[in-house]
């Protein structure tokens, strides 16, 4: 059968791990139709507004009987979509129900490390190096090994322009789809200059006396518009939002959620912004360090996109 009747099921939860499966299932090879399937929510519907999508029950992190209900979902959807190329992901949860039964199946079933995995693999990654079956990659060379191959990063297309120096006058803070994140509003309402212009993207984060106009949600189009005319943005060290940062040509300033103050079971935010300030692509600080001199920092850099990034290449995937 040639490829093009065939499909390309591509699974993930919303958020970072949606953000970059975006990105990379437009750098796969061509060829085929693609279904995608993923959790109900206004990221979804604005980002995948044009694709053939099929929307499941949320399943939490760690959630073992969300995992065993989303194996009923993964069985019905896969004989739906038959016959299936293969099964891509790039997690969390929902890669522990698709990839396991399609590997079962005998269909290639491939499973993509987040990003904001430099060193130490996710929960999900570590359960799937026990499963037969799935290809695993890294998305750091340096990361690869054993059963894990390196076949590319959503940070490939990237390099950081120095740009002239201008004042912080427009700002966009960004917490992601659902993070909550009260410590750092709480720093940058101290130290934001009055007057400046600032878009507060919040999530499901607690606004109340912090005296700013809240939005938990905005569209990505809209996002991206408000990024580009920014003088600066900050956002919480989730790979969704420093991908969106990258893509609107702006050196983001990356403040990680820590663990055991910010709801976050590790210190992966910690890693990711780390490694993009090591390469020029991000200002990286913590809560207690961010001061303007960071923003005003961030400002006076800019980012390109290569005019062309390689393919990201998948086992059995031409």
């Amino acid at each position: 059968m040639k490829s093009q009747d065939r499909s390309l099921l591509l699974v993930a939860s919303t958020g970072g791990h949606l953000a970059q499966l975006h990105d990379i299932a437009d750098r796969l090879p061509h060829g085929g139709r693609r279904r995608w399937v993923t959790f109900d929510g206004p990221q979804a519907r604005t980002l995948l507004a044009k694709e053939d999508v099929a929307f499941i029950p949320y399943i939490a992190e760690r959630d073992v009987a969300g995992v065993a209900r989303a194996l009923l979902h993964a069985r019905r959807l896969v004989a739906e979509t038959l016959p299936v190329r293969a099964v891509v992901s790039t997690g969390s949860a929902i890669a522990l129900a698709f990839l396991p039964y399609a590997a079962a199946r005998g269909i290639p079933a491939h499973y993509i490390e987040s990003a904001a995995r430099t060193g130490k693999l996710s929960m999900t990654g570590r359960l799937l190096s026990a499963v037969p079956g799935v290809h695993l990659y890294r998305q750091y060379p340096q990361a690869a090994g054993g059963r894990w191959r390196y076949a590319g990063s959503i940070f490939d297309g990237f390099e950081p322009r120095a740009a002239s120096p201008r004042p912080v006058r427009r700002i966009v803070v960004t917490l992601g789809a659902s993070a909550r994140f009260r410590r750092l509003l709480e720093r940058l309402t101290a130290i934001i200059p009055t007057g400046a212009e600032v878009l507060w993207q919040t999530g499901d984060t607690p606004t109340e006396g912090l005296g700013i106009e809240p939005r938990p949600f905005i569209p990505a189009q809209a996002l991206s518009a408000a990024m580009q005319a920014a003088d600066v943005v900050v956002a919480h060290a989730g790979c969704g939002s420093a991908l969106a940062a990258l893509k609107a040509g702006k050196r983001p300033v990356l403040v990680p959620r820590e663990p055991g103050a910010d709801a976050v079971v590790d210190a992966h935010q910690q890693e990711i912004a780390t490694w993009l300030e090591a390469r020029g692509l991000a200002v990286s600080r913590t809560v207690g360090m961010l001061k303007l001199d960071a923003l005003q920092q961030a400002s006076s850099w800019k980012v390109e996109q290569k005019s062309t990034v390689p393919t990201f290449r998948l086992e059995g995937i031409g």
